[in-house]
């Protein structure tokens, strides 16, 4: 089941979510997957949206390593998404912590998804807690900067094709984690809700 723990309206109408579900059912044009620079899709988010979608989405993370290199931290890649609802999978590579201005990596690892999404005019994109599993990035900060960081993509690009923006945990710790610092962000926000 998917349930809406927060959402938020900006002002030019774009809407941004926390939710609590699959990211691999997730009914958007393009979801995030939180990959390696290499993107070997073997545990995690990243083995769970394989799983889900067909091999074909390694196959081509493949081919795009060899065609343009492993993707460095901070930024993305597109694929297909096999056989998940959506159209694209924006592989993210977001910085292991320890490793020095994660915070800034972090952020620019969800940028650099917004901005790929805008370029292959995708609506709306569903994206995990990036770093935040083996990664070791510390849960309420992760929010903190995922969250802000969508927020001020969204201010910037008002005009932008990218309308929706979900935030979606597996867990009911990651889902309070991030609607807690949602509402510190933007005040209550809209009741919750289940799809």
């Amino acid at each position: 089941m998917r349930e809406i723990v927060f959402e938020h309206r900006m002002a030019a109408g774009q809407t941004i979510r926390v939710v609590r579900g699959d990211l691999t059912k997730e009914p958007v044009e393009a979801i995030v997957n939180a990959a390696n620079e290499h993107l070997a899709h073997g545990g995690g988010v990243a083995g769970a949206i394989v799983r889900r979608g067909g091999y074909q989405i390694q196959e081509e993370s493949n081919r795009w390593v060899r065609d343009h290199g492993p993707v460095p931290t901070g930024s993305a890649a597109i694929t297909g998404a096999g056989n998940l609802p959506a159209r694209y999978v924006l592989h993210a590579v977001g910085p292991v912590w320890g490793s020095g201005d994660e915070e800034a990596k972090l952020s620019r690892a969800v940028r650099s998804t917004l901005e790929l999404a805008a370029q292959h005019n995708v609506r709306s994109v569903s994206l995990p807690a990036i770093s935040s599993g083996i990664f070791g990035f510390p849960k309420p900060l992760c929010a903190q900067v995922i969250l802000r960081t969508v927020r001020d993509f969204l201010a910037q690009h008002a005009d932008c094709r990218v309308r929706e923006v979900n935030v979606v945990l597996l867990g009911q710790e990651m889902a309070d984690i991030f609607s807690d610092e949602a509402r510190r962000q933007w005040g209550e926000g809209t009741a919750p809700s289940a799809i």
